[in-house]
């Protein structure tokens, strides 16, 4: 008998239809012989809905109340889902997660999970239950609902299949597994049988929507099997094809063949850049120049410093679109004359492109392939930065799909990769 977590996503159950087709899953799953949890978001659109009617009342709403608020979704969705598979006459129970004993810390809207008690889940798995709980969501020590922000159902499903040490946590979208990049750019793009929890965590921080970032920390730290699978495929498929199919994301030591070089192509379109022109080379300069950003809670991305000339030095970082115009305003009035920097300019239309893959680790000349292609389609590269599985570029934004385009064929990924 394996235990088998299943995550759904505000799209799977988005409609009463879609939470049935997610009941006769689930039933299909139990009366195989399994224990199954079944974790769900909000229905899809619902949090937003939520969140617009906190801001009618008060335009910035006090976090604490915000997620006393924002936590009444995923109720709606566990107790319609559990009332399905009682119509369908498999026994249930749901639960919020704070009566499942989802502990949290007090982020309001962000909070972390430090651990889960989870007796009363297996005591209901004993009893032959399959067992429904609200992802997104849990409890402080001081007793108050807390979120775990966007995306935190994943994180939810992880958590309780750590927990529980289930077999297998599979997380249904509303896409059948991890592409090798975006088929909306690329429509040659094959889907991944399999992928390294290295490779998803670098994809998922690079753009990829697939999986929420921390989802997948959570698994690699805590060596969860996680598989990606389509929730809008027939619920009826023969389980045996439903069991082989989606992404298995699992650890480099679980591949049965040599990795291929490059994995996948990750995106961000969301890039602008920022340069401190002529700043004074000596310690401590990068550090001045990066704890204004910072203290404004402000993430900095690919950083380069030139090399020195004359005693001044050009310092370049990217930010996220959305903060281009407050970290250039913060520059120009907090550090710009404080540091003796001559300007500071900025470019809001670039974006990142990245090669993924474990393969790089063994294979020389990755990085010389990836920029030979981009000169000949007349790209110019203005940022670098690597790691050992990753190679990321900025570049103009215009350039983003005939570069995408470009890689995927370079590094044959166009090839439909064995199963």
């Amino acid at each position: 008998m394996a235990l088998i977590v299943q995550k759904y996503g505000g799209t799977s159950v988005g409609s009463v239809d879609r939470i049935k087709n997610v009941a006769r899953r689930a039933i299909k799953w139990a009366e195989a012989g399994n224990q199954v949890v079944v974790v769900v978001s909000a229905m899809a659109g619902e949090t937003n809905r939520l969140i617009a009617l906190a801001r009618e009342i008060q335009p910035e709403p006090d976090p604490r109340e915000l997620d006393v608020v924002a936590a009444t979704g995923e109720q709606v969705t566990i107790g319609l889902l559990a009332m399905a598979l009682k119509s369908l006459g498999h026994d249930a129970r749901s639960y919020t997660g704070f009566q499942v004993g989802v502990h949290t810390d007090s982020a309001f809207t962000k909070a972390r999970i430090e651990s889960i008690d989870e007796q009363r889940i297996r005591a209901d798995l004993d009893g032959g239950r399959i067992v429904v709980v609200a992802g997104f969501q849990g409890l402080d020590a001081q007793g108050n609902i807390t979120t775990l922000g966007r995306g935190g159902s994943d994180t939810s499903g992880v958590a309780l299949a750590a927990a529980l040490g289930a077999d297998e946590c599979q997380i249904y979208t509303d896409v059948d597994g991890v592409y090798t990049t975006d088929p909306r750019v690329v429509p040659e793009a094959a889907k991944l049988p399999s992928i390294t929890f290295e490779e998803m965590l670098e994809m998922a921080s690079l753009g990829s929507k697939v999986l929420q970032i921390r989802s997948v920390e959570f698994a690699g730290k805590y060596r969860v099997r996680l598989r990606v699978l389509s929730s809008l495929t027939p619920w009826d498929l023969p389980l045996e094809q439903e069991r082989n199919s989606g992404t298995l994301i699992t650890f480099e030591e679980d591949q049965t063949m040599e990795r291929a070089v490059v994995s996948g192509i990750a995106f961000a379109r969301d890039e602008a850049k920022i340069t401190v022109v002529g700043v004074p080379d000596r310690p401590g300069i990068a550090y001045q120049i990066l704890s204004a950003v910072g203290q404004a809670n402000i993430e900095v991305d690919m950083i380069v410093q030139n090399q020195s000339v004359d005693g001044f030095t050009d310092f370049s970082f990217t930010v996220g679109r959305n903060d281009y115009a407050r970290t250039l305003a913060i520059l120009k009035s907090e550090v710009q004359g404080h540091i003796g920097a001559k300007d500071v300019i900025g470019d809001p239309k670039a974006c990142k492109v990245s090669i993924v893959g474990v393969g790089m680790r063994s294979h020389a000349g990755v990085a010389s392939t990836m920029f030979r292609t981009l000169s000949e389609e007349g790209i110019n590269i203005q940022m670098i930065s690597t790691s050992e599985i990753k190679v990321s570029v900025l570049i103009d934004e215009k350039y983003l799909e005939l570069a995408v385009r470009a890689l995927h064929r370079a590094f044959d990924l166009d090839a439909q990769p064995a199963a």
